[in-house]
């Protein structure tokens, strides 16, 4: 194992450790019992390897994942050697050293860890398994760790497959469904070229309902996005009233609208703004159709602009009061008065306007005044 004789590499170092510096590690850690305890409580496979990239301790949890009772058969082994990587035995220097290692996030982990700080990676390791070869999707951690004057790595890592599945899942979920609403929205089109006037008002309906539930689709592909950080802002230039003024022209026809009233407050002042505007229009829709909800019919709610300072504020004004109890969760993720698997409506404003619009959520409530929530951001998103 410690034999470095005419190694060659593609991408990390090739060289092991002596076989007398490899059992002196293990000796290490196997003694050190407030770490031992440590680790195999951590539920995640964890692994700790020395400069050269070979383990010289694992975890319980690591043993469970690969049926393997005996620690000491792992000793000196590379990660992509103990999960049997299909490449780990292409060159002669193991796992690190093929072309392939190149792109291993795992080995990209460890390396940059080296030089000092912990980092982030994300890798698939296709496993030989007795009949079959398995996809693993992992996301690793690589920490750095100085002991008896050595450096050390602690890799941990965390099975992402049915993350993965998901998110290609709901890609291709929000992709054809938008594709059949668009086809929809289409036929209607045609639609409309024969009918009567008469059947007009029942088609616009039927549009009306199609151009809602494609809304819908989007806000809630956006929203899966932002959370898993892979929203794109997208800056330009807007104009506050004329954002204003759309939103109550389509809520106005909304269904959550029926027998209420929406209100542009007389005083709205209207800014030029550099911001996402379809995040934007996302959070202010939401605090629309929230303070519908909170209203009877035959009550207003009212939208309004103004500046606070050198930032915009949006507002939405409602004569209802929200309890106690229920303010004290309005932000939390799945927390909603309207019934289970509800609740992203404020979540979804608070997560897009700090995330990405660089601003602040804010709301107040009393029985004399009603509820009103405030949507601040800058002119100019950076």
């Amino acid at each position: 194992m410690s034999d470095n004789t005419m190694l060659t590499t593609w991408f990390a170092p090739a060289e092991r450790a002596p076989e007398a510096e490899l059992a002196q590690q293990a000796h290490y850690f196997a003694e050190w019992n407030s770490l031992r305890a440590i680790l195999d409580a951590v539920p995640d496979a964890v692994m700790v390897l020395n400069r050269h990239r070979q383990l010289v301790y694992c975890n319980e949890a690591l043993l469970t994942l690969l049926q393997v009772e005996d620690r000491s058969s792992l000793i000196g082994l590379r990660p992509g050697e103990v999960l049997h990587c299909i490449h780990s035995t292409e060159t002669a220097g193991g796992c690190g050293t093929t072309e392939f290692c190149r792109a291993c996030g795992a080995t990209r982990a460890i390396v940059d860890s080296q030089q000092g700080e912990r980092t982030v990676g994300e890798c698939c390791i296709l496993m030989q398994g007795e009949d079959a070869v398995d996809a693993l999707d992992l996301r690793v951690w690589a920490t750095p760790l100085d002991y008896r004057d050595e450096p050390f790595t602690i890799f941990t890592m965390v099975d992402i497959r049915d993350e993965k599945r998901r998110a290609a899942l709901e890609q291709v979920f929000f992709h054809d469904v938008l594709n059949l609403v668009g086809a929809l929205q289409g036929a209607m089109h045609l639609m409309a070229l024969r009918f009567s006037e008469c059947d007009m008002m029942s088609l616009d309906r039927v549009r009306n309902i199609a151009r809602y539930l494609a809304e819908e689709i989007k806000a809630q592909r956006d929203l899966m996005s932002a959370e898993n950080n892979q929203y794109v802002i997208e800056p330009e230039v807007i104009k506050s009233v004329s954002l204003l003024q759309e939103l109550c022209m389509t809520y106005r026809q909304h269904y959550v609208a029926v027998g209420r009233e929406i209100h542009l407050a007389p005083d709205v002042v209207d800014v030029e703004l550099v911001t996402d505007v379809n995040l934007i229009r996302r959070v202010i829709s939401n605090m629309l159709k929230n303070a519908l909800e909170a209203v009877s019919v035959g009550e207003v709610v009212t939208m309004g602009c103004q500046m606070v300072g050198e930032r915009v504020q949006f507002w939405v004004h409602n004569p209802g009061y929200i309890p106690r109890e229920v303010q004290l969760q309005l932000f939390q993720r799945s927390f909603s008065t309207k019934g289970a698997r509800r609740g992203l409506g404020t979540y979804s404003m608070r997560l897009l306007s700090e995330r990405y619009l660089q601003g602040a959520v804010t709301f107040s409530s009393s029985s004399e005044l009603g509820t009103r929530f405030e949507a601040t951001y800058p002119l100019q998103l950076q």
